[in-house]
C-alpha cells in the first residue's frame, strides 16, 4: 500500500513537471524572435528544441533526460523569460485607465 501510494505521488510529479514544461514550450513559441538577440539569449528555435525535447522526455519517460529537460525549464522560467518579456515590453509598469498617448489625461485641467 505504501508503494502505490509513493507510485501515485510520483504520478503527480511527472504530470506537474510535464506542465511546467509544456507551459514553458508554449510561452517561447509566442515569443518575438528578435527579442531573444535582444536580450543577449539563445535563439528562438534553439529554446522550442530544447523545450520540446523536455516535453517529449516527460512523455516518454526517460527519468535522466526528464531531469535535464526540467532544469532547462526552469533556466528558461527564471532567466531567459524575464528578459525577453522586458525587451519586448511585456513585462514593464503598465500605466492607468485613464493614460493617454502622451501621458496620464487629467480632464482638461
Amino acid at each position: 500500500m505504501l508503494v502505490q501510494g509513493f507510485n501515485n505521488l510520483l504520478s503527480w510529479i511527472q504530470l506537474g513537471i510535464l506542465l511546467f514544461a509544456a507551459f514553458a514550450l508554449v510561452d517561447s513559441a509566442f515569443r518575438r524572435p528578435d527579442a531573444y538577440r535582444a536580450a543577449d539569449k539563445q535563439t528562438k528555435p534553439f529554446w522550442l528544441i530544447v523545450l520540446g525535447l523536455a516535453v517529449v522526455a516527460n512523455l516518454i519517460g526517460f527519468f535522466f533526460l526528464a531531469i535535464i529537460g526540467l532544469i532547462a525549464t526552469i533556466v528558461y522560467i527564471v532567466d531567459v523569460r524575464p528578459a525577453v518579456r522586458q525587451v519586448s515590453g511585456g513585462g514593464g509598469r503598465r500605466g492607468s485607465s485613464s493614460d493617454g498617448p502622451y501621458g496620464p489625461y487629467n480632464g482638461g485641467r
